[in-house]
């Protein structure tokens, strides 16, 4: 496939791109590490940081994860065709193996130059002292908010975002108009109705397929119901009015029959969704391909995605990965440089036709390939709205305990306030790790 990236790549290096950032960040996530790296300036507005006047060289070192570490190797070839004096080696790593990977290098003094950084694992490693700080090399304001946030530890930012997964509502359009609804739901009250109506109506097993024990699926309704994780003084708010109105409504799908309180160990929600048993579910964008590829022409046309149903808002999951530089890098000029290019539009949606993940800078969405597919404008519009969890060292941690409290209320007996108060308990005597 290298080749045909290749031109990709040339076609889009010809483009002139003139595009204004369309977010609402106020530019102020950098906070106070204000020396900016070696190899990169800031240009608001234009590409996350200009191309250095730096002459950079010598090896470089860089690890991947999954998927992202099998093809990371095209856009390194194309990272040296633009600076020449630069060997870059890429290491895939099994994600499985990542966090135990990235620790042993740390003590060890052994680190890669830069490195993909899960969203939810920043917490944790910025702990370690490992990262060097971005500075304001970078204008936050080129990426999604929520993307550039995850890098964010204690008012200063310590990665950049590569690329970003949201979720949203993938619902088969067949079966609602066969219930008599020929809209997706806008409201978490439309979002039940229908539910229900294409169970009674439209001759579903279930209505929707909801997580039993799953945070990313949650949270988004504790948000929209204007639930705030963590507040700014470092107070869980689990337990709180708005988490227990969250609770009590997504525990209603399993109350009321409309999803499965029973699950399968290894469950593929794409062949029951493609069967029609399971109608709608919230997931990210690489279902649209496992969707087009079990359904075929069966399924073309009688399926949609559509942003999260609206509480006080629509807020939906922000995850993915940042690439971060190790204070111990031999090479932080070529790092630097690097990064700036993995940051860039034109780099970010060369990426996203390669391993098909979708661009966290802004301007990339302008491009064609991804404004002229209706299924992936979806995700750019829910990325407006979204938030992640807290970069805490500890979040890995507490988010076990939340996945095993929504498991207690939505197959077990607890109550949505029972659930809130031993997630609000749990979490507390956990602590943020500072």
């Amino acid at each position: 496939m290298l080749p045909t990236r290749r031109r990709t790549w040339a076609f889009l290096m010809t483009l002139v791109l003139v595009l204004a950032a369309c977010g609402t960040n106020d530019g102020n996530g950098g906070g106070d590490a204000t020396d900016a790296p070696p190899g990169a300036t800031a240009a608001p507005g234009d590409s996350p940081a200009a191309p250095s006047d730096v002459e950079v060289s010598g090896d470089l070192t860089v690890w991947a994860m999954g998927n992202e570490g099998a093809l990371l190797g095209a856009m390194a070839d194309l990272f040296m065709d633009e600076y020449p004096d630069v060997n870059v080696s890429v290491t895939p790593i099994d994600w499985g193996q990542a966090v135990t990977r990235l620790q042993t290098a740390i003590g060890g003094g052994q680190t890669p130059d830069v490195s993909q950084m899960g969203t939810d694992m920043m917490g944790q490693f910025v702990a370690t002292g490992a990262l060097e700080p971005v500075g304001d090399a970078f204008d936050p304001s080129t990426f999604f908010e929520s993307a550039w946030n995850t890098n964010v530890v204690d008012g200063a930012a310590y990665g950049v975002p590569w690329y970003v997964e949201t979720r949203v509502l993938y619902y088969r359009t067949d079966i609602a108009e066969a219930a008599g609804i020929t809209s997706a739901p806008t409201t978490w009250d439309e979002l039940k109705a229908m539910a229900q109506a294409m169970k009674d109506q439209g001759g579903a097993r279930w209505g929707i397929s909801l997580g039993t024990k799953n945070y990313q699926e949650y949270a988004p309704f504790f948000w929209s119901n204007g639930g705030q994780i963590m507040n700014d003084a470092g107070e869980f708010g689990l337990d709180s009015p708005e988490a227990i109105e969250a609770l009590e409504f997504y525990d209603s799908f399993f109350e009321d029959g409309l999803s499965p309180a029973e699950v399968p160990e290894g469950f593929d929600i794409t062949p029951a969704f493609v069967s029609g048993t399971h109608p709608m579910f919230f997931s990210g964008p690489w279902h649209v391909g496992l969707i087009t590829e079990a359904g075929g022409a069966d399924i073309e046309g009688n399926w949609a995605v559509a942003p999260l149903p609206t509480k006080s808002s629509a807020t939906s999951f922000v995850g993915g990965s940042n690439l971060v530089v190790f204070q111990d890098s031999q090479n932080k000029d070529a790092a630097w440089a690097f990064v700036e290019f993995m940051a860039r539009p034109e780099t970010q949606v060369a990426w996203y036709e390669e391993a098909t993940v979708l661009p966290a800078t802004q301007a990339a969405w302008d491009d064609p390939t991804l404004a002229g597919d209706e299924n992936v404008a979806v995700f750019g519009e829910q990325l407006s709205d979204t938030q992640a969890p807290p970069a805490i060292s500890t979040w890995n941690e507490i988010a076990n305990a939340i996945n095993e409290q929504l498991e207690q209320m939505t197959v077990g007996n607890a109550s949505p306030a029972d659930a809130a108060g031993a997630m609000q308990e749990q979490a507390t005597s956990i602590g943020t790790g500072n």
